[in-house]
């Protein structure tokens, strides 16, 4: 069987993330050879270390990022988790980072993984540092291309301890719908759009995964994949302030995460419906079944 090349350079970064990670393994099996910025190649298989080209760093890096992107045609760019005390301030920085280097190097295509909320622009915790790299990528008058995502999966992971104990805790209402989304459909989405390429100027995609739902309803849908009742909990937002503070993160960080929540949970609409270009197909129940039973 005859095998194309891809042509044109891709970057990647985070690419062992959730997303990251994912977006790699589809442009592999594309046919393209991307160029990944990490800070431990030996977080990659030796057999993806093989087929891509490596550049040591991360996007905090100015001089990384550039070096990575140098002749790229299109990016795929995440700001990681910061370790800044004001978060806000840290995606910014990356932010401007990657703005730079679509600039400087002329990058055709970049496709950013936002976040649901990242539309209001301020008032939203961390996601205001997302709209912050949105709007700095936006300026540099390339094609951007901002995924606005709804609430990870992966993020129930965290709460291991809680859900062993039956009990899912959260800020929201408990009977507020949201989206909720597999990271892994996500990577589907961002790698589709960056071997097509056919779209121009500033676009936003959603992307909202299957369906809305509640906490309450997470909680029944877990319960069922773990075969043990879970509960939802509301809890205060001082209680998660209290819980992050002890863990020793910092004021700035601490209202990041409490901001989140607390932007998004009264009347906010997203500023693109659920539709055919938004939904994507991985249900609650089968990543449960596949990825939280195993690790509780």
């Amino acid at each position: 069987m005859a095998h194309h090349q891809v042509n044109g350079k891709i970057v990647v970064t985070t690419p062992t993330g959730r997303v990251g990670s994912r977006v790699l393994r589809l442009l592999l099996q594309a046919g393209a050879r991307p160029t990944v910025l990490l800070r431990d190649p030996d977080k990659l298989d030796a057999a993806t270390r093989e087929r891509v080209d490596l550049v040591r760093g991360d996007q905090g890096d100015v001089e990384a990022v550039l070096e990575a992107t140098r002749g790229a045609d299109r990016l795929f760019w995440v700001d990681p988790p910061t370790p800044d005390e004001d978060p806000i301030a840290g995606h910014a920085r990356m932010g401007a980072n990657a703005a730079r280097a679509v600039q400087e190097n002329e990058i055709a295509h970049t496709v950013f993984l936002s976040s649901v909320g990242a539309e209001k622009r301020h008032g939203v915790g961390e996601i205001d540092g997302l709209a912050r790299t949105e709007q700095a990528l936006d300026a540099t008058g390339a094609n951007v291309l901002h995924l606005r995502c709804g609430y990870f999966f992966t993020n129930l992971l965290m709460d291991a301890d809680s859900l062993r104990e039956g009990v899912l805790s959260t800020t929201w209402p408990l009977d507020s719908a949201i989206p909720w989304v597999d990271p892994r459909d996500i990577g589907d989405v961002a790698a589709v759009r960056l071997l097509a390429g056919n779209w121009s100027g500033s676009v936003v995609q959603a992307v909202h995964g299957p369906k809305d739902l509640s906490f309450s309803q997470v909680a029944k849908v877990l319960g069922r994949a773990l075969g043990r009742p879970v509960r939802a909990e509301r809890v205060s937002d001082d209680q998660v302030r209290a819980a992050l503070r002890s863990a020793g993160s910092s004021q700035g960080q601490v209202e990041g995460v409490v901001g989140m929540a607390a932007g998004m949970r009264e009347n906010f609409v997203p500023e693109q419906e659920r539709g055919v270009l938004t939904t994507t197909p991985t249900t609650l129940a089968a990543w449960a079944h596949a990825h939280l039973l195993p690790a509780l």
